[in-house]
């Protein structure tokens, strides 16, 4: 694949893998990538600035001042890159990205980077699984880092076992491919997603709620962010949080706000995946005190809840609506009712008598239906399938 017109920043920490540096180099030049080096100090005891400067065919910097008393900006570096690598990316340097000691040119220049991050960790075997390290590179994935992980291997120790930086090709293609990915991506999209469930309170301790967990809307989310989409999140109760900075939460807890919370910003949607598990009903009347056992029975009178997703059909204009269904019975017949019922572009149908589907599940079972067309997909995680519920979507909006 072409990397023409890419701006490719490649931070070198100071570990015996900066050789393959060299390799990787060569191959984003010959593939016709801009390529710039920054080094760690420690990194000029493997490596030399002459060697990297001559295959970048760009000068290489390690310190904030040059010999000629020039000021090396680590802002110019960071705004210019399309992509930012650490190879090999040491666990000092793992730290300090994480905890943010921005002590030399190439952690700063990381701190004002705008860019997609990606790590190639390489280090001893102990010291790729200690917690410490393990810990940093979930934070690393936190902030929206992609972590190239280590391989299996012998290491400069003499151990064997996973630590080695992954090789040159290997960093090469993941670059490649999130190229190719993004130029099928959603960018400049707007895209409002709803996710998790609704609780509508019958006291101040007590409420009426569902078992929905909301992962398949963050996934949604943060699969539709990757793509370039400006996306908003409204969600109900969840632990869940988001790591992308494309996208905009917003937290509602029932069903009435959620519907308020929506039409803030339905207008502007280009595209709009109600996957929310909203409540249909809620009591008449909350108690203002937690209700006490003194009966033997409690009747609760409910009310409809306003219904999101078909007052969203209603007032749609240009938007591409996506809702949800999932049942239990008569499901394609109930789903392509829904379809037409609340004036929907796709719907996603999954069952709850499917094994591996449903709420509380890492995995999901889904069919897609339009006006015109039906698409099944296998069991997969919730992850995948954001990602064919999107590549559906796509194809769709491009016809």
């Amino acid at each position: 694949m072409s990397l023409s017109g890419k701006n490719i920043l490649i931070a070198v920490s100071g570990g015996i893998a900066a050789y393959k540096i060299h390799f990787l180099i060569r191959d984003f030049v010959k593939k016709g990538a801009s390529v710039q080096v920054i080094m760690s100090p420690d990194a000029e005891h493997f490596v030399t600035k002459l060697s990297l400067s001559t295959l970048s065919k760009n000068p290489v910097y390690s310190e904030f001042y040059s010999d000629n008393g020039t000021w090396n900006s680590h802002v110019e570096m960071a705004l210019w890159a399309d992509v930012m690598i650490f190879a090999p990316c040491t666990s000092n340097t793992l730290a300090k990205m994480v905890h943010g000691i921005c002590d030399n040119l190439m952690i700063a220049t990381y701190m004002s980077a705008k860019c997609p991050v990606f790590i190639a960790p390489a280090m001893d075997l102990d010291m790729y699984q200690h917690p410490s390290t393990k810990l940093n590179l979930e934070l690393a994935e936190d902030f929206g880092h992609i972590v190239i992980p280590a391989e299996n291997g012998e290491l400069a120790s003499g151990l064997v076992g996973q630590g080695r930086m992954a090789e040159p090709e290997t960093i090469s293609n993941t670059i490649a491919d999130f190229f190719t990915d993004n130029k099928k991506s959603l960018h400049g999209k707007k895209i409002l997603i709803t996710a998790g469930p609704t609780y509508e309170a019958i006291d101040p301790v007590r409420f009426i709620g569902n078992h929905s967990s909301g992962k398949m809307g963050f996934y949604l989310a943060e699969k539709a962010a990757k793509r370039g989409a400006e996306v908003t999140l409204i969600s109900g109760p969840s632990s869940l949080n988001t790591k992308h900075e494309n996208i905009q939460l917003h937290r509602v807890t029932s069903a009435k706000e959620m519907y308020s919370k929506v039409f803030e910003f339905y207008e502007n949607a280009d595209i709009a995946i109600a996957s929310a598990a909203v409540a249909d009903y809620a009591p008449k009347e909350i108690a203002s005190e937690k209700i006490k056992k003194n009966d033997e029975t409690l009747t609760i009178e409910l009310i409809k809840n306003p219904d999101i997703l078909k007052t969203m059909g209603e007032k749609k204009t240009h938007q591409f609506l996506v809702g949800f269904a999932l049942e239990t019975q008569n499901e394609e017949e109930n789903a392509l009712a829904k379809l037409h019922k609340k004036n929907l572009d796709m719907i996603v149908l999954n069952s709850l008598r499917d094994e591996g589907a449903g709420f509380q599940k890492d995995t999901n079972h889904i069919r897609i239906f339009t006006e015109n067309d039906r698409f099944e997909f296998d069991l997969k995680s919730k992850e995948e399938v954001a990602d064919d519920i999107l590549n559906q979507i796509e194809t769709l909006i491009l016809k």
